[in-house]
């Protein structure tokens, strides 16, 4: 059975989330908003290793922590293909404009409905472009669990007004790659509380 812990920390409370096997150590993370040593210290200080890094898309407040926390703790970085060109380009994910420029070269790159297995845990990549043009979410089917980034949160979506954001492209993907999903699917998303697939069907404006 898989488990999920969060940290939420970050310039705009961003929420890092970890996935692991009840009874084990090693888990992957996904989205390390900032101070990836101190995400590394925490972690290792609750009995914790980093097996993977795993990033919904790539902008800046999910991926500040990315390089400190693949150096301390040896993981890999997993993003979606189509999200390559934002994370490498500190004006494409914000970075820049934030103040503090930031570009991430991933270890692998996924690709749309890929299922990969790290660790024993499976998930499912779901290509889902809109607030980036390579955002994408993270399906671990066997456990309802869907962590969906800046795509789907709580009765809202992510904002498309950055660049390769596009307001008709993420109602798409919703209603075409999400909404689809099991209503018990628990929706675990980088800003705000979680929901579900049902709730979300049923009460977000957006879609």
């Amino acid at each position: 059975m898989l488990k999920i812990g969060k940290i939420t920390m970050g310039a705009v409370m961003t929420n890092c989330y970890f996935v692991y096997q009840e009874g084990t150590n090693r888990v992957l993370f996904v989205d390390p908003a900032d101070k990836g040593a101190l995400l590394y210290e925490r972690l290792k200080d609750a009995g914790f290793e980093v097996a993977a890094i795993l990033l919904t898309h790539g902008h800046f407040d999910h991926i500040w922590g990315v390089d400190e926390l693949r150096a301390r703790s040896g993981a890999k970085v997993y993003a979606y293909e189509g999200e390559k060109e934002l994370l490498e380009n500190s004006d494409l994910n914000a970075s820049g404009q934030a103040g503090r420029p930031c570009t991430v070269q991933a270890d692998v790159l996924l690709k749309d409905k890929e299922k990969v297995t790290i660790e024993d845990m499976t998930f499912e990549v779901i290509a889902t472009p809109g607030h980036t043009g390579g955002s994408c979410c993270f399906y671990f089917e066997d456990d309802g669990i869907l962590i969906s980034g800046d795509t789907l949160f709580e009765e809202s979506v992510g904002r498309t007004d950055l660049p390769t954001g596009s307001p008709r492209a993420i109602v798409r993907s919703i209603q075409e790659r999400l909404l689809v999903l099991p209503e018990e699917v628990k929706v675990y998303p980088g800003h705000g509380p979680a929901t579900t697939i049902g709730h979300e069907a049923k009460y977000n404006p957006f879609v």
